[in-house]
């Protein structure tokens, strides 16, 4: 039987999930997501929100329900690209995030997990501007 992908999970069901700590990282009105985008800009924030549910805190992944990848050491970080495509259009079971992290916040996110979890850093993303 094969993993289920997150097409097939409502995003309510994702972000429940992710959202578990929301409440010692909310903004000062107490919002974390509008009804359409996330509202938190810092990438710490971010990624123990988000990211934190699936990749763990020390970003050394899980295996449980499903298989979810360490970010911890992972040589591809170091890549300028590879991380804001995965964390802008989702990667295998990973959802994309895209439509709900504008530039900004995807500079904030990666550059959060590439300082502190990845073994090389060569540049940090910059979005356009």
């Amino acid at each position: 039987m094969s993993a289920p992908t997150w097409q097939n999970v409502p995003v309510a069901i994702i972000l429940a999930g992710a959202s578990a700590s929301a409440a010692d990282s909310q903004s000062s009105d107490g919002s974390f997501m509008s009804a359409q985008r996330f509202m938190q800009r810092d990438g710490e924030v971010i990624y123990r929100t988000v990211c934190r549910g699936c990749h763990m805190s020390d970003a050394q992944g899980a295996v449980g329900a499903g298989a979810y990848p360490a970010l911890a050491n992972d040589p591809k970080l170091g890549e300028a690209e590879y991380p804001v495509l995965v964390v802008v259009s989702g990667s295998k079971g990973m959802p994309p995030f895209g439509k709900l992290l504008d530039d900004e916040q995807v500079a904030a996110v990666v550059n959060y997990v590439r300082s502190h979890f990845a073994i090389h850093i060569r540049t940090a993303f910059r979005p356009p501007t």
